[in-house]
């Protein structure tokens, strides 16, 4: 759902432009409150991880593909706050350095596929983990919920959007029923994608999991036909608090590589939601050329490359590696500002108590 240039007027993507950066300002703040010292990595990890599976277009309809948004995935990974810079940062490369997604739609793409996708995904997940028994199972199907609406939900900001600032001549109405249809197939994949990701976590480290904090269900046991509460488990040597995520970290940045660097190559190429629905109503007449074009990584393919496979392989590394250097480098820069706001505060409160 990458808008490019030409979409949205100058005016709305500017006004699109300026609220994105307001939602950018407050979750930098909210997520020095989220930023442990193991999620910083770790949010690094998850931006490089959706970068790499928005490379991977699955078919949801003749002709038409679609690929992971990543903003549920993120928000229930390492917290909400945390998942729109994940994502805002994914965007940012991808503007930057290949050609994916306007640059002066850049505050359109942040609202749509960063914040709307959070904000719904985030917003569906909590209320359902109220509803639901205190168990793994029940996280699970609760981002699956999640993810499952935030894309629609991203493609109604977009018709929003279009509906104040479209430059195209075309009625709501068949914009609004193409854009929500599409994406609710999509949104199907969204959902399988994020709910067995945050399985396969919650199965090893369900302390990673920011949006299973407080998750104290009994392990059950089925015996005779019953399942009954296990017995209780000798404490751990090394609290989890304290366990490594290195080995995690480790096996999802080999993840991301191989999803980016070969499995890629299988994806569809079939135009995403937005782009067929762009391409059958008329919505892309005033498309403009991106502003990186001539981006050696440009089309996700290394220039001068002459190799499909290698070219695509090698842009796809590439992309996860920056990805990955950058978010890290951004979430170490919050933590320390979390550190320094907490040493402050202690300093300030041993002052107080002295006096």
């Amino acid at each position: 759902m990458h808008v490019p240039d030409g979409f949205i007027d100058a005016p709305v993507s500017i006004a699109a432009g300026v609220a994105a950066a307001g939602a950018v300002a407050v979750s930098l703040r909210g997520a020095r409150r989220e930023l442990e010292e193991r999620a910083a990595p770790l949010a690094g990890l998850v931006a490089a991880f959706i970068f790499a599976v928005q490379m991977l277009n699955f078919p949801v309809a003749a002709g038409t593909s679609g690929h992971l948004l990543g903003g549920a995935l993120a928000a229930i990974l390492v917290g909400p706050y945390t998942g729109v810079l994940c994502v805002s940062v994914v965007l940012l490369m991808q503007g930057v350095l290949f050609a994916d997604g306007g640059l002066t739609a850049l505050g359109v793409n942040v609202m749509n596929m960063a914040v709307v996708t959070v904000v719904v995904a985030y917003a569906v997940f909590r209320g359902l983990l109220k509803l639901l028994p205190d168990t793994r199972r029940s996280v699970t199907v609760a981002a699956f919920a999640g993810a499952l609406l935030s894309v629609p939900g991203a493609a109604v900001m977009f018709t929003a959007l279009y509906a104040l600032g479209g430059t195209t001549d075309v009625p709501l109405g068949k914009v609004f029923t193409a854009m929500v249809g599409v994406h609710v197939l999509i949104g199907i994949g969204e959902a399988v994608i994020t709910a067995a990701t945050v399985g396969a976590v919650l199965a090893v480290r369900p302390d990673l999991v920011h949006g299973a904090r407080g998750l104290a269900a009994p392990l059950k046991l089925r015996v005779g036909g019953e399942l009954v509460d296990a017995p209780a488990a000798a404490p751990a040597a090394v609290p989890a608090a304290a366990r490594s995520a290195k080995p995690v970290w480790i096996t999802g940045l080999v993840t991301a590589l191989v999803l980016a660097g070969f499995v890629s190559f299988y994806a569809s190429t079939s135009p995403d939601g937005l782009e067929k629905v762009a391409a059958d109503k008329g919505i892309d007449q005033k498309v403009k050329e991106h502003a990186s074009a001539d981006s050696p990584l440009a089309d996700y393919s290394v220039k001068d490359v002459g190799d499909a496979r290698l070219s695509g392989g090698l842009a796809g590394v590439i992309g996860v590696g920056a990805t990955v250097a950058v978010g890290t480098g951004i979430f170490w820069a919050v933590r320390r500002r979390r550190a320094e706001d907490l040493t402050a505060t202690s300093t300030g409160s041993t002052a107080s108590s002295a006096v």
